[in-house]
């Protein structure tokens, strides 16, 4: 098998995915708060290290995972993540638990994927999206795990990713749930957030 499949994934897997799982975690109790994601994975481009990391940690057999169009026509980054994690991986983003994304220019609409049902909102699709930074203007968040107000700065976020976000929150208790990784850092955006109007 190709060394490439082989290497690259965490150096203590028990220890680095209870890290990762902390930090997804905080990540999506506390939103727009910056969490580490303090550990090194190494899979092949165009898989970021950190959108990587959260998927050995999220990711197994039971766990259906959707690629953007990038991702999946990468045969080394879809070898990787069977071998790794041994999720299947689905071509419908509505079958999917989560989603990685490469960036802004390959995210579907938010409506695109699972939302969950009434009964059982949990059955809806984590979106893991790649970013370069969470640097530049900052928009207010309130809700659930946020004291007063928050700043969630993101870079790339566009208006379209707001007014779909508003969209998405309406459904509540259903909808999707987003988890911006890069830079060493994950951000989470839980469905209960509401971003604040400018």
């Amino acid at each position: 098998m190709d060394n490439l499949v082989l290497d690259g994934g965490f150096a203590d897997l028990v220890k680095d995915s209870q890290s990762v799982f902390r930090s997804v975690m905080d990540a999506l109790s506390r939103p727009g708060l910056r969490r580490p994601i303090d550990v090194e994975a190494m899979p092949p481009a165009p898989l970021s290290p950190e959108v990587a990391a959260v998927a050995l940690t999220v990711a197994d057999h039971d766990c259906p995972v959707w690629l953007d169009e990038t991702l999946a026509g990468s045969e080394a980054v879809v070898a990787w993540l069977k071998f790794h994690t041994g999720a299947p991986i689905v071509g419908d983003p509505r079958e999917a638990d989560f989603a990685l994304v490469s960036g802004w220019g390959t995210l579907p609409r938010l409506d695109a994927f699972a939302i969950g049902t009434d009964e059982y909102p949990d059955r809806s699709t984590t979106v893991v999206l790649a970013v370069e930074s969470f640097e530049g203007a900052g928009r207010t968040i309130t809700g659930p795990g946020i004291k007063d107000t928050e700043t969630l700065a993101i870079a790339g976020i566009t208006e379209d990713f707001i007014a779909q976000w508003a969209l998405n929150r309406e459904l509540f208790p259903c909808g999707v749930d987003v988890l911006f990784a890069g830079a060493g850092q994950v951000v989470g955006l839980p469905r209960t957030t509401r971003i604040v109007e400018a």
